[in-house]
């Protein structure tokens, strides 16, 4: 006779049983012991986390008799009155499992509900368990919900689903709800090592961390892998053999791809990526396990703490977030998990996967003085303060024109550094001088690197006055579009004149009608010109004439644009 899968002989019988489910078994006994039952109860939550466990303990709660037939209702079935037996058998009338996946009609619905009216032959309630129920069609939702708001005395809904995004909320509101958790991988070990001492199967716990992981929460899963894992071993679980069966990356090869980013050594990582090409491991976990890793060294450097030591991989945490910039630790994550889905796009995962350590070794972050974990904190702060100033803006009052302006506080700052300078040309050619030694504003703003709300405000600007000093340079500006003038879109563009002159640049945003045309109007204009052109072109086009003179077709109006 074959043995029974782990997943099922080890299935709980009772509450005390479960694991990783308190507040669930917490709330049911207490309605049990209290004998406030609610008619019924929706179970949600991933797979293998205990749904269908927890309706069949129900079951036998709500029915068991006790060894001597005289029991009532209790929290605590004692697996040997023939309610209990049978339910545990799969065999107890009173109790059914209905699978919505494949019994998802109206009339599989009606003819459940049919039998509900009548009472259970041998039992105190009947129970009806419906798994999967998001799977049944609307209609049949429709069926159930006068029976399912109030069914008779003896009858008893747990519906079960690992999506109830998709159940209707008029069927919500009839049940009790209970949102089973995910299993943690440390409780997965514990619960695995006690199965496997009561099995009498030797096992290394790091092995038994590699399943629970691979598990994903599940603890059905956990137990399904560990069968597998059993039998690939043929003997001690180890977790060469676990890696081996599941194709995942030993920490020894993880901790080897950092230190080769680390040393920016191309030739290893491409070799790494190799090896594990002939050993057919998977890329896609891989990736999974690299990211993971990152976390906790980008987690050990802002929280020295948060690493337990009695972690194996503990000691190489330490060593590489100290070796790591936070800049850098940041960066290879991002990298890491937005990398995982280009694997499909690849010629091939192994490919996919040494373009992304690749990635990783060619990008680096941009600042030139990164903070590492552990370094002089007053260093840092030094390189932060050396960052190119923020240009000045101040307002004041025009005569000419109307005293409403907007315009932002005023802001003092040193000359910019000439590294930093956004066009590389040196200041003295930057100014396109016009009249007066003032600049053309249209081919200026044109220059400068600048986008959306702030280049619209520079595009609906005029310059009225240019008051170059050794101190700065004071801009005051006017537009008709005051709106555009926020605080923010005044910072960023006296920062770019600052950058571009090399020294600080005060800007005064005034409201009124310019004298001459913006740099809008004039692009407008231009557009309008090149537009009336194609028209033009159009019309002169001799396949446009024919097919206007053979066929009567017409030139929408509006629809000819310039390339």
């Amino acid at each position: 006779m074959t043995a029974l899968a782990l997943a099922r002989s080890w299935r709980p019988k009772t509450f005390s049983q479960l694991v990783g489910q308190d507040h669930v078994v917490k709330a049911l006994t207490h309605a049990l012991d209290q004998g406030r039952l609610h008619h019924a109860w929706l179970f949600t939550g991933t797979r293998g986390v205990g749904k269908t466990t927890i309706a069949r303990i129900m079951a036998k709660a709500l029915n068991c008799t006790g060894e001597d037939g005289q029991g009532r209702m209790t929290s605590e079935p004692c697996g040997k009155c023939p309610a209990c037996l049978e339910i545990d058998a799969g065999r107890f009338v009173d109790y059914i499992e209905m699978d919505a996946a494949s019994n998802r009609g109206v009339d599989d619905i009606a003819a459940l509900l049919e039998k509900a009216a009548y009472a259970p032959s041998n039992a105190r309630y009947k129970v009806y368990m419906i798994d999967e129920v998001h799977m049944l069609t609307n209609h049949a939702f429709n069926a159930m919900l006068k029976t399912l708001e109030e069914p008779p005395e003896h009858v008893k809904f747990i519906l079960a689903t690992t999506d109830p995004q998709k159940i209707p909320v008029t069927i919500l509101s009839r049940c009790l709800q209970f949102n089973l958790k995910q299993m943690p991988v440390p409780l997965i070990v514990e619960h695995l090592e006690k199965v496997l001492a009561a099995e009498k199967v030797d096992c290394e716990t790091n092995a038994l961390r590699v399943l629970a992981k691979a598990a994903q929460g599940s603890m059905r899963d956990a137990l399904s892998l560990t069968d597998q894992a059993i039998a690939y071993a043929a003997g001690k679980v180890t977790e060469e053999a676990v890696r081996g069966m599941l194709g995942t990356l030993d920490d020894a090869y993880l901790i080897k791809i950092l230190d080769a980013l680390i040393a920016k050594d191309g030739a290893t990582l491409l070799a790494i990526s190799n090896e594990m090409g002939e050993r057919s491991m998977s890329f896609s976990l891989a990736l999974a396990d690299l990211s993971s890793l990152i976390q906790k060294i980008a987690a050990a450097q802002i929280v020295p703490e948060s690493v337990l030591e009695d972690w194996p991989e503990a000691a190489e945490i330490h060593r590489l977030a100290s070796a790591l910039t936070k800049e850098e630790a940041q960066l290879f994550y991002q990298i890491s998990i937005t990398s995982r889905p280009d694997l499909s796009l690849a010629p091939d995962e192994q490919t996919g996967f040494a373009m992304t350590l690749l990635r990783m070794l060619a990008f680096r972050p941009g600042n030139e003085t990164p903070s590492r974990a552990g370094g002089n904190s007053s260093n840092s702060n030094s390189s932060s303060n050396s960052a190119p100033p923020v240009a000045s803006v101040t307002s004041a009052p025009r005569s000419p024109r109307p005293a409403n302006q907007t315009a932002a506080p005023v802001r003092s700052a040193p000359p910019a550094p000439a590294a930093v300078v956004a066009p590389a040309k040196p200041a003295a050619s930057a100014p396109i001088a016009s009249s007066a030694d003032r600049p053309d504003w249209h081919t200026l703003v044109r220059q400068l690197p600048i986008k959306g709300l702030v280049q619209q405000l520079a595009f609906q600007t005029e310059l009225q006055d240019w008051e170059d000093s050794p101190a700065g340079v004071r801009a005051t500006v006017v537009t008709p579009m005051p709106q555009l003038a926020s605080e923010a879109s005044i910072n960023r563009l006296a920062d770019s004149l600052t950058a571009y002159f090399g020294k600080p640049v005060k800007v005064v945003i005034e409201k009124g009608e310019v004298e001459g045309k913006t740099v809008a109007k004039v692009d407008a204009q231009i557009h309008q010109e090149k537009r009336l052109n194609a028209e033009q072109l159009i019309a002169q086009d001799p396949f446009i004439q024919q097919l206007q003179k053979e066929f009567g077709a017409k030139v929408v109006g509006g629809s000819v644009k310039p390339i």
